[in-house]
């Protein structure tokens, strides 16, 4: 997707003269000539690819570009994402990014701004991913990782190198477990500090945990090497049926960093567009859309027009 008028790419995933990121996941991101990004995601994506030019774009705050007026607004998503509302002589556009509308312990809570037109990230967009009440999956995630360590276990929680990581490591800080994070999670956790982002009692993980630690590590990462270990994985995709063996943990428990099927609903309705376009979900999201009433589309595919 590029905004024309302002040549600016949104999202890419190859390098472009100038491009605005919603945040520093790596699919979302390359080693752009120049790009425009909320100050967090701007340390965070020099972290990730190393020194490049960028225009901070802090929340809130309008800039004219490129014949368009650009404010950024928080998405929820992780530490730094944001959501882009462009507007031009009377007309607006909001692009969502990755974005979730609940609560999160290490991410400003998102802001949805009216816009004439929404391009939404829809990944959860089917009736299944109804997730269950934040509180009551974290009050079994913090039993499973008690009783582990009462057993002698060695929790280990698989989580995203940014955004999930440093989640569970605030929310096991403060329920006074201690946890060990992997290198490259430890050192995203250190910008999140330099933000103000306090994650509490946290080290990095050298291959060794204490009687009474949780250890963090990306998902992918061999545990061989951990004995005892009992691993988690908390993530939206657990809500499907034998979710834990897919991801090859013990325990699958739903929590996400993206809007569920409600939130995305609640979404489309807060921010009242007259047209709408899907991204990164299933087709059959636009469908229920189209038969709430709106005007929608799967971005970059022409919609057939329903017959009744």
């Amino acid at each position: 997707m590029k905004l024309t008028q302002a040549d600016l790419a949104i999202d890419f995933r190859r390098r472009q003269p100038r491009a605005f990121i919603s945040h520093a996941h790596s699919d979302h991101i390359a080693r752009h000539e120049y790009a425009l990004c909320t100050p967090a995601t701007a340390a965070l994506y020099q972290l990730r690819l190393g020194p490049r030019p960028t225009f901070e774009l802090p929340y809130r705050t309008p800039i004219d570009w490129g014949g368009l007026r650009l404010t950024t607004y928080p998405a929820g998503h992780c530490l730094g994402s944001a959501m882009l509302l462009a507007e031009d002589r009377g007309q607006s556009l909001l692009y969502t990014g990755d974005f979730k509308l609940g609560p999160s312990a290490t991410a400003e809570s998102a802001e949805l701004p009216h816009a004439d037109t929404l391009v939404i990230e829809s990944t959860y967009g089917d009736p299944q991913y109804c997730l269950p009440p934040r509180e009551e999956v974290l009050g079994e995630f913090f039993a499973l990782v008690r009783r582990t360590l009462e057993a002698g276990s060695v929790p280990v929680i698989l989580g995203y190198v940014l955004g999930k990581g440093q989640e569970l490591t605030r929310l096991l800080s403060s329920q006074g477990i201690g946890v060990l994070q992997h290198r490259r999670i430890y050192e995203v956790s250190r910008v999140y500090e330099s933000f103000g982002v306090h994650l509490g009692d946290y080290g990095c993980f050298t291959g060794r945990a204490e009687p009474g630690q949780a250890v963090v590590v990306p998902v992918g990462t061999p545990l061989g090497s951990i004995p005892g270990a009992v691993r988690f994985a908390l993530t939206g995709w657990a809500v499907q049926r034998g979710a834990k063996y897919r991801l090859g943990v013990d325990y699958a428990l739903p929590l996400s960093d993206h809007a569920d099927y409600p939130e995305l609903l609640e979404a489309v309705e807060r921010v009242e567009p007259q047209t709408i376009f899907c991204t990164h979900g299933p087709a059959s999201f636009v469908d229920r859309l189209r038969d709430l009433g709106h005007d929608a589309h799967v971005l970059g595919r022409p919609s057939e027009p329903r017959l009744f």
